[in-house]
């Protein structure tokens, strides 16, 4: 299990470009093909490797391997996750500089950015149906989970229009979360 853990975050590690957001849906569908972790657990990991300090992908894989085996399993897919994006960045270190203007070069990177963009908004949609829906056992039935969506629309509007820092947002959607699950 330690070395399977090692590989599929190697392989993540690999295989994401765009940074921590953009892998989400191979962690999701990894993690949940083995059932390692439900797709709510998922989400729950995603929502604690945001609020933490440090880069979400390492957070991530961190939060998943000490589920799975404890600290060993922790390091292990940390490890994982980690050293394919270090060789990755010390060849492009050695070697960008002389071809970043060639147009094969351009054009891959002109092809990622939208690649990326489609893979974040595919995560952002798994989540928000996810957060907001609420089923009931078997998916019988669905009902909108209006605290969540209220939730929502405040952190939005809290860094988007009225420029509170990400961190105290975090905080205050801790404090309305307790609010409205708890109390109302």
């Amino acid at each position: 299990m330690l070395i399977e853990l090692f590989l599929i975050f190697a392989k993540i590690g690999l295989f994401t470009v765009g940074g921590g957001y953009a892998m989400i849906p191979l962690i999701t569908q990894e993690i949940t093909k083995r059932n390692w972790l439900t797709l709510e657990g998922v989400i729950d990991i995603i929502a604690i490797s945001e609020m933490t300090p440090g880069p979400f992908a390492i957070n991530s894989a961190t939060f998943i391997g000490v589920r799975q085996m404890g600290l060993i399993g922790g390091a292990a897919a940390t490890i994982g996750v980690v050293v394919p994006s270090f060789i990755i960045v010390v060849l492009v270190a050695k070697y960008f500089t002389r071809v970043k203007d060639h147009p094969v070069v351009k054009a891959i990177l002109s092809g990622l950015r939208p690649a990326v963009i489609g893979l974040i908004s595919s995560s952002t949609y798994t989540i928000a149906r996810n957060a907001f829906i609420s089923r009931t056992a078997g998916n019988l039935t669905m009902s909108i989970n209006w605290r969540s969506i209220v939730i929502f629309v405040l952190a939005l509007a809290g860094i988007m229009k009225l420029k509170i820092h990400p961190a105290l947002m975090i905080l205050i959607c801790a404090a309305l979360g307790i609010i409205l699950y708890v109390w109302i």
